[in-house]
């Protein structure tokens, strides 16, 4: 069921992600080489508690999983898809690295995710990057009420496909709320013209993940770390949107 949030559930969910809009602005400023994923992971953590936030995927087992995410941040770094876990490793020049920040504040939850480059990059790199972030805003432009929930999902996967890149179909955007994943699931795929129709106070969060390569991935050991399955590089990015009588919202703007 797609839960309709009411003005003041908005606005809780916007201070959320306000916090989210926050740690990415401090954390871009941190990445370079030779940083740890954990050193970034651990300042993400602490400027949300900061901001009375607690840190939403520090502890976050879905169905089916065994262990428990272990970090405040997914940090996922060239092939790695999402849900990478941070530690030791160390940025190096050339990489790109793909941040995944959630707040739970007062009940409501913010997400988020962007895809930055670690110094100079490949043009390819760059322009994954940058096709990928527009393919999102791609998505929003088509968040509106009266269009079908797949017009989003089939205009991310033009975009993407049209300027030679992949659409990873395992992991998709979703609702978001007083959970952190709710109705309903939003594919970045798909036919348009689908789904149910779009209401005034539906709350989603859009997030393409697109590949160089191919668009099928695989999980590693850890149980977290989704890759792709030819080793190319991934990008992806998020925002949390509410949708309005004109032009959707974006909560986790900067």
């Amino acid at each position: 069921m797609i839960i309709i949030k009411s003005k003041r559930e908005v606005d809780s969910l916007r201070r959320s992600n306000k916090i989210v809009a926050h740690v990415f602005r401090e954390i871009k400023k941190m990445v370079r080489p030779d940083i740890t994923t954990k050193e970034l992971d651990r300042e993400a953590e602490r400027l949300i508690r900061s901001r009375g936030g607690i840190p939403a995927f520090k502890g976050y087992r879905p169905v089916g999983y065994r262990s428990k995410f272990p970090a405040s941040m997914c940090i996922s770094v060239n092939e790695e898809v999402v849900h990478g876990v941070p530690g030791p490793r160390k940025l190096k020049e050339g990489d790109i690295v793909s941040l995944d920040v959630g707040v739970l504040l007062d009940g409501y939850y913010g997400d988020a995710a962007i895809t930055l480059p670690v110094g100079n990059v490949s043009e390819e790199a760059k322009r994954l990057i940058d096709v990928t972030e527009r393919a999102l805003y791609v998505g929003i432009e088509q968040s509106k009420v009266g269009n079908r929930l797949s017009d989003i999902s089939h205009a991310i996967q033009d975009y993407a496909e049209g300027h030679g890149f992949s659409v990873v179909r395992d992991f998709v955007g979703h609702g978001i709320g007083k959970s952190l994943h709710e109705d309903p699931q939003i594919p970045n795929f798909g036919p348009p013209h689908q789904g149910p129709r779009l209401k005034e106070g539906m709350v989603l969060a859009l997030e393409p993940m697109i590949n160089t390569g191919t668009w099928q991935v695989t999980r590693l050991s850890d149980e977290w770390t989704v890759v792709t399955a030819d080793g190319e590089l991934s990008a992806h990015f998020e925002h949390s949107i509410a949708l309005t009588d004109g032009d959707p919202e974006i909560l986790s703007m900067g």
